[in-house]
């Protein structure tokens, strides 16, 4: 699978944004378990300088989660690796990620060459995270929504990602899931919350599997310009 993307002089980065740093950032992952060498070219070329503000450019490369603005974060790098990773493992080809944020998340599965639709709350986030996708020539599909109901006019979709946490499963994303689809998803309390998976087999039974503890934001109804 080669990465599908382009870069130019700012999107490459020098000094604390250059390429040896996401090089470093990279062995970090793999250090920690990533292992599928898919994720961790994409990791080690996406520009994570260009999702943050500019203030916060020189640790965009730290593996933890940076502030984006309007209560958001900026996924931890091992964060975004884990979840491509196992998503990767139904072999999608069409992908609905709920929670676009920054865009970066969205930004390394495009980078894989799948076909992204995402859905962003929050009108100001969603509009610098498209001038990134153009800027790095991804065709990512975007649109303003509750994330909640997903997008059902583009369903099914082979896998979707879920990248805020709710006490529990929305059933209309499960619902816009293929058969043999996979949602990975963070759910629970504010306080403690689990990365789980679900796999929707042929007959539309539902397995589920904890992956990690994590913590992410809220997953907030309706929508802000």
């Amino acid at each position: 699978m080669s990465l599908r993307m382009r870069l130019d002089s700012e999107a490459m980065g020098s000094g604390l944004t250059s390429q040896r740093v996401r090089d470093r950032l990279v062995e970090r992952l793999r250090a920690s378990g990533i292992v599928d060498e898919r994720v961790l070219r994409a990791i080690g070329t996406v520009p994570r300088h260009l999702f943050v503000d500019e203030a916060l450019a020189t640790r965009a490369y730290e593996d933890t989660a940076l502030p984006i603005g309007h209560g958001q974060t900026i996924s931890q790098p091992w964060v975004v690796a884990k979840m491509t990773e196992a998503l990767l493992e139904s072999a999608p080809s069409k992908v609905l990620e709920i929670g676009t944020g920054s865009g970066y998340q969205a930004a390394v599965l495009g980078a894989l060459g799948l076909e992204v639709h995402t859905v962003e709350r929050i009108g100001e986030l969603l509009r610098a995270a498209r001038k990134r996708f153009r800027q790095l020539g991804l065709n990512i599909r975007s649109k303003h929504d509750d994330g909640h109901a997903g997008w059902a006019e583009n369903a099914p979709f082979d896998a979707i990602m879920v990248t805020a946490g709710a006490a529990a499963i929305v059933d209309a994303l499960v619902d816009q899931l293929a058969p043999g689809g996979m949602l990975i998803a963070p759910v629970g309390s504010a306080a403690s919350q689990e990365l789980l998976r679900l796999h929707k087999d042929a007959d539309g039974q539902v397995v589920r599997q904890t992956l990690a503890p994590v913590v992410f934001v809220p997953l907030l109804p309706g929508t802000i310009d």
